[in-house]
Formats: structure tokens, C-alpha cells, sequence
């Protein structure tokens, strides 16, 4: 059965804004899974340690591979010298810049802002607004008209999916807002969640960018040589492909408009590898459940939390066919869901305010497939909170 639906407007300025406000879903109480504070407070013990050796490894390796890639500079080898390059340089600053954003990283503040700086000038986020911005994510999360961070709408637009394999639409969106912050003004989206107080902070950081950038593109200019710029700049486009993937798996595919983390959001069971380059945000439920645990406390925070959560995606390449296939049916079917069941043990899943599924979601449960089959929407009940 095909579903026929308005497309909305997932504008922050646009009237979805307004109604999640009306519906109590803005600035919501979330439910949390019942963890002991004791145990709780032991997981949020910040370190300097894992973080420091992290950095290091991710430094060393990727100047390693920026050395592969001078050398190997007008051969072949170039090819995938600057592939591995292109990857060590985007993948790991999203999620350093993810994590030291949220000031978890590490135990010291200063390396925290230190890393964060650097990681925002890497994935070209200017790094005061999307402080803003994630924090409204981790507020109203996939709330639509209230999360600037909602990675595609529904029905999907595949062509911004498409364009962000290489950072072809966020990646000149975030230098045109450079550029408009270079002249002391922000855009109608930012207008939503930057304070006032705030944005000389980001005029300054996007004029330090952009004058980086220019004066990289200038040194190619007068090298005659793309290399400069394929080396800083250049890679936040070409190696964002496992970036973007990453982001897939979040969130899309899940519950919009609800206020349980674990019905719009994926916990994925990943390889060291990419756990590594990811720093364990693959345990996506656990930190939008409790985002002050930090990175290398998830794995530990997941097993305290999985008898309440639905089971984690078996690997990241299942994870990719979920979504893909739950975008594939929105196109034809925005109300698609994917619903995961929940094992006997947790609580059941809250929707909306008062605990049940809002009224634009009833009804729909046997449309909703999940990846063993029938959907239980309707077996869900009244919810306290819970810590």
C-alpha cells in the first residue's frame, strides 16, 4: 500500500518549527534507559589519556599518507596515496570535531577546543555555529522545523545524497556561509540557534578559514601545482565518501517527531578500524542517551544499555542496506519506518509527550516493516521517564 503525503518543510524558519512547538516536541524531556548513577558517573569519567594516543596515531598516520601522496605526486601511486589520504583527513576530523565539540575527548578543556578548531577547519564547519547547531540536534533530535542536522528529507532528495559522496553540497554551502559571516552576518537557518552573543566568535573563525584557504590556493597558483591544495582543502571534498556513510547510518530510515533515542536513532556493531576512525560513534543510541559519556566509555555504556535497546545493526555494511532500503520505499511511501522490536526486557518505546504515538503517526503501524518482519508500533504503551 503506497502512502500519498504533502512533502514538509523541513526549513528551521519554515512552519514545522512552529508545530513541534505546539505538539511539545521542542526542548522535550527524552526518555533514558535505566542506568545506575553509579555506574553512570563511573562511564562519564573524562580521560586525557585514550584521547592523546588517538591524536597521535591519527597525526602520525596521516602524515604518512600525506607523505605517500607528495611522493607518489604525478605517477599512479597517486591515485590511492591521496584516497588514503583523502580518507585519514575527512573521516577522523568529523568525529574528533564531533566529539571535542561536546568537550567529552578529552579530560583538559584546552585540548578539547584545541582539536575541535583544527577538526572544524578540516570538514569546513565553521566551528562556533555547529556548536550551536549540535547541540539543537542533541535537543530535537530528527524533530522536523527544529534539527538543523536532519541529513536528507523524506521522500529522500537523492541528489543531495549523491552530491555529498564528495561534499558537493554541504561542502559550498559552509563557504558561502564563511563568506557571509566574513561580513558579520549569519543565514536564516543559523538565525535559529546561534546567540547573538555568539557570532563574533564565528565572523573571526570563518575569516581565519577562509584567509587558510585562500592563501593555500594562492600558494598553488604560484606553485602551478594543484598539490598544495590537494593536501588542505581539497581532501574535505574528495575523501568525505566514508563521512557520509557514517552519517547514513545515524539516523535515516528511523522515527521522526519522536522522543525516544531508540526509535530514531542506530546503534552499528563496526570493525577496530572503523570504530577507530569513528571513535565508537557507531554506539549512536548511547550517546545521544547520554552524550556526556565519552568516546571510549561507549563500548561499556552499550552493554549497561542493550537489554533496554533494540539489538544493534550486525555490521556497518548491513546498517547501509537497511537505510538504502528504507529511502528506496520513502520515495514512493514517506511514512515508511524502519521499527526495530524490542526485547523482553526493555521498556517500551516512547513517541510523543505524553508516552504514546502522535496522532499523524496512528494507524500506520502495518505499513511500518522492520528488518525480521512485522512492525509493533501498536503493542507500545504509556512511558515514564527514566532517569
Amino acid at each position: 500500500m503506497t502512502q500519498t503525503a504533502e512533502r514538509r518543510n523541513y526549513s528551521l524558519a519554515g512552519p514545522e518549527n512552529e508545530r513541534a512547538q505546539a505538539k511539545g516536541l521542542a526542548d522535550a524531556q527524552w526518555y533514558t534507559s535505566p542506568v545506575p548513577r553509579a555506574r553512570l558517573k563511573q562511564l562519564m569519567q573524562r580521560k586525557d589519556g585514550p584521547a592523546i594516543r588517538d591524536t597521535i596515531i591519527w597525526f602520525a598516520a596521516l602524515i604518512a599518507a600525506g607523505v605517500w601522496a607528495y611522493q607518489a605526486w604525478g605517477t599512479w601511486w597517486a591515485v590511492p596515496a591521496f584516497a588514503l589520504y583523502g580518507i585519514l583527513y575527512a573521516t577522523p576530523a568529523d568525529s574528533r570535531w564531533h566529539e571535542c565539540g561536546h568537550g567529552t575527548a578529552f579530560k583538559t578543556a584546552w585540548m578539547n577546543e584545541a582539536v575541535y578548531q583544527i577538526a572544524s577547519f578540516m570538514v569546513l564547519r565553521s566551528a562556533t555555529p555547529w556548536r550551536w547547531s549540535h547541540a539543537r540536534h542533541h535537543s530535537d533530535t530528527y524533530i522536523v522545523g527544529r534539527d538543523p542536522e536532519i541529513l536528507t528529507e523524506r521522500p529522500p532528495i537523492w541528489r543531495i545524497i549523491v552530491m555529498q559522496i564528495f561534499h558537493l553540497y554541504g561542502g559550498p554551502l559552509e563557504i558561502k556561509r564563511f563568506a557571509l559571516h566574513c561580513f558579520g552576518r549569519v543565514d536564516k537557518e543559523e538565525n535559529e540557534y546561534i546567540p547573538a552573543s555568539e557570532r563574533r566568535k564565528a565572523y573571526l573563525e570563518a575569516r581565519i578559514y577562509l584567509l587558510i584557504l585562500l592563501s593555500v590556493a594562492a600558494g598553488s597558483v604560484y606553485a602551478g601545482s594543484m598539490l598544495p591544495l590537494m593536501l588542505i582543502g581539497l581532501p574535505s571534498f574528495y575523501g568525505s565518501m566514508i563521512v557520509l556513510l557514517f552519517g547514513m547510518t545515524q539516523h535515516l530510515g528511523l522515527c521522526e517527531d519522536v522522543l525516544d533515542h531508540r526509535l530514531n536513532t542506530r546503534t552499528v556493531y563496526m570493525n577496530p578500524i572503523l570504530r577507530f576512525l569513528y571513535w565508537n560513534m557507531n554506539y549512536h543510541i548511547e550517546h545521544h542517551m547520554f552524550p556526556l559519556v565519552p568516546y571510549h566509555a561507549l563500548p561499556r555504556l552499550h552493554e549497561e544499555m542493550k537489554a533496554d535497546c533494540p539489538p544493534a545493526c550486525r555490521s556497518f555494511t548491513s546498517a547501509l542496506v537497511e537505510v538504502v532500503t528504507a529511502l528506496i520505499r520513502q520515495r514512493k511511501d514517506p511514512s515508511y519506518t524502519v521499527l526495530r522490536p524490542l526485547p523482553s526486557t526493555a521498556r517500551p518505546y516512547k513517541y510523543g509527550p505524553e508516552g504514546g504515538m502522535p496522532k499523524e503517526q496512528a494507524g500506520k503501524g502495518t505499513e511500518r516493516e522492520t528488518e525480521t518482519g512485522t512492525a509493533q508500533a501498536a503493542a507500545t504503551g504509556g512511558m515514564t521517564h527514566g532517569m
